[in-house]
C-alpha cells in the first residue's frame, strides 16, 4: 500500500501529463475547450480519476467525453511513459460538477439579493413598532437613590 503523499504525487503529475497531451497529441476535432481541473489517485495507485470541465453546450460536452474516452489509450501510454511507475493506472475521465454547482450557488445570490433588494423597498420610510429606544434607563434625579439608601440603613 503506497502512502497518500505519493498518490498526491501522482495525481498531480497525471494532471500535467494529461493536460499537455491534450494540448500536444490529441488532434481530434471533437475535442472542445477541456480544462483538466483535478487528478485523483487510488492509495493502491492502480486507478486514476481525472476531473474535467469542457467551455459550451451539451453537445460539445457529449463530443469532447467522447473524443476523451477514444484517447484514452494514447493518454494512459504517456502517463506511464512520463511517470515511470511500475503499473501505469488505468484513466476515468469524469466531467467536473464545479460550474454547476458555481453556476447554481450564483443563482441562489442572485434570489438573494432580489429578496433584499424587495425587504429594503418595502422597509423605506417604515418606523419601529415600539419606542425608538427600547432599552429602560435609569432615571435623571439623584432622590430615588437616597431613599434607597436611607431605606436600606433603617
Amino acid at each position: 500500500m503506497a502512502d497518500n503523499a505519493r498518490a498526491r504525487k501522482l495525481a498531480d503529475r497525471i494532471q500535467v501529463v494529461v493536460a499537455e497531451t491534450l494540448d500536444r497529441r490529441i488532434k481530434d476535432p471533437r475535442l472542445g475547450f477541456v480544462t483538466i481541473t483535478d487528478a485523483r489517485v487510488t492509495g493502491d495507485l492502480r486507478e486514476a480519476t481525472v476531473f474535467y470541465t469542457v467551455y459550451g453546450d451539451e453537445e460539445e460536452r457529449a463530443a469532447s467525453a467522447a473524443a476523451l474516452e477514444s484517447a484514452k489509450g494514447i493518454l494512459r501510454s504517456e502517463v506511464g511513459r512520463q511517470t515511470g511507475v511500475r503499473f501505469t493506472p488505468t484513466l476515468a475521465f469524469v466531467p467536473d460538477a464545479l460550474p454547476d454547482n458555481a453556476r447554481t450557488i450564483e443563482d441562489l445570490l442572485d434570489k438573494a439579493r432580489s429578496r433584499d433588494a424587495e425587504v429594503r423597498e418595502v422597509s423605506t420610510g417604515k418606523t419601529y413598532a415600539g419606542d425608538a429606544d427600547p432599552y429602560r434607563k435609569p432615571e435623571a434625579d439623584g432622590d430615588d437613590e437616597e431613599t434607597d439608601k436611607g431605606d436600606a440603613s433603617a
